[in-house]
């Protein structure tokens, strides 16, 4: 027997919208299992300890635990990849920062792309970098600090933590913003260079502000601004670079990604259950102990921020030709 047309149409509507019932059912009950978030990074650092600490709170707001994986190496290329690689269900996890950002263009020959590859979730932490001198240098200030180095070419050299890194390429921002000529020696940690900061064999550094705070305040380092966009709280009186150099910015950042594919309420869900942590005064206390201050985006924001970063540390790393170590 023939359906009639109306009850033809009333039917298939109502098969089509059948598949996306349970997907529905499932997001909302997400998660019903232990979510694992990978942290391409060794245990103990600023990474780890942020991606343990929000874990922490997860587990407590979506009532399943949040288990943390580092896996180190490569850069962070090893655990991103591990990430990309998973199921898009929400119960794999990336602790992504803006390492990925700078990877992207610093490695040539990645099995993925991290921008296509990974869906961006939440920001957790904004983490801001301090341009310190010995006390040697005869310069208070970024002006000066610029004058001296410009009468100075190739006598001034500023110490980072390899190749690449964070402090690398701000250090070489700097450079292509003000025609500096200062020569970058890179270290297998930030403890090295600070060290030899401290002892004159390099002039400068574009230094994490937890790693250099301590001797700020005991007078061993000079520090002449913050790379961030504004002020820091913990330095109050210390000038930001963009306020001598409009448009300067570096500082790195914590997130969270997930494989490209997740379903979209999975991540609103998991979005909301972050920016909801990151409100919690005790959280952005600890936060603030890390040298970090509190950093929450949407995850349309956050995306936008990677593609951002992406771009300017392209073009930072092709004009000094940077290449990895």
């Amino acid at each position: 027997m023939k359906l009639a047309r109306r009850q033809f149409l009333h039917l298939a509507a109502g098969a089509v919208g059948l598949p996306a019932i349970p997907h529905v059912a499932r997001a909302q009950d997400y998660p019903t299992r232990p979510v694992h978030v990978i942290v391409p990074a060794p245990p103990g650092g600023a990474a780890d300890i942020a991606a343990r600490l929000l874990g922490q709170c997860l587990s407590e707001r979506l009532g399943q635990p949040f288990v943390i994986e580092n896996r180190s190496g490569a850069s962070t290329n090893i655990g991103a990849e591990a990430v990309v690689r998973s199921a898009p269900d929400g119960y794999t996890l990336l602790l992504a920062s803006a390492i990925n950002a700078v990877n992207a263009t610093l490695y040539e020959k990645l099995n993925f792309n991290f921008i296509r590859d990974i869906t961006p979730v939440a920001t957790i932490t904004r983490l801001p970098f301090v341009m310190v001198i010995n006390p040697a240098v005869p310069a208070t200030t970024v002006p000066e600090f610029i004058a001296y180095a410009r009468i100075n070419p190739g006598k001034i050299n500023f110490g980072s933590n390899g190749a690449g890194t964070g402090i690398h390429v701000a250090g070489e921002l700097f450079k292509m913003m003000t025609g500096v000529n200062i020569v970058h020696v890179h270290y297998h940690g930030e403890a090295h260079a600070l060290t030899d900061l401290l002892g004159g064999q390099v002039q400068v550094s574009f230094a994490t502000l937890p790693g250099a705070i301590g001797f700020i305040r005991a007078g061993k380092l000079r520090p002449l601004a913050v790379t961030t966009a504004r002020r820091q709280d913990v330095l109050p009186d210390i000038p930001t670079l963009s306020e001598f150099l409009p448009g300067f910015e570096a500082s790195g950042w914590l997130g969270v990604g997930a494989p490209q594919g997740t379903p979209t309420e999975i991540i609103n869900r998991l979005n909301n259950a972050i920016n909801a942590a990151l409100a919690d005064p005790k959280i952005k206390a600890r936060l603030s102990e890390l040298g970090g201050e509190v950093f929450a985006l949407s995850p349309a924001d956050f995306g936008e921020l990677i593609a951002a970063d992406t771009e300017k540390w392209r073009k930072v790393i092709r004009a000094a030709n940077i290449k990895p170590e």
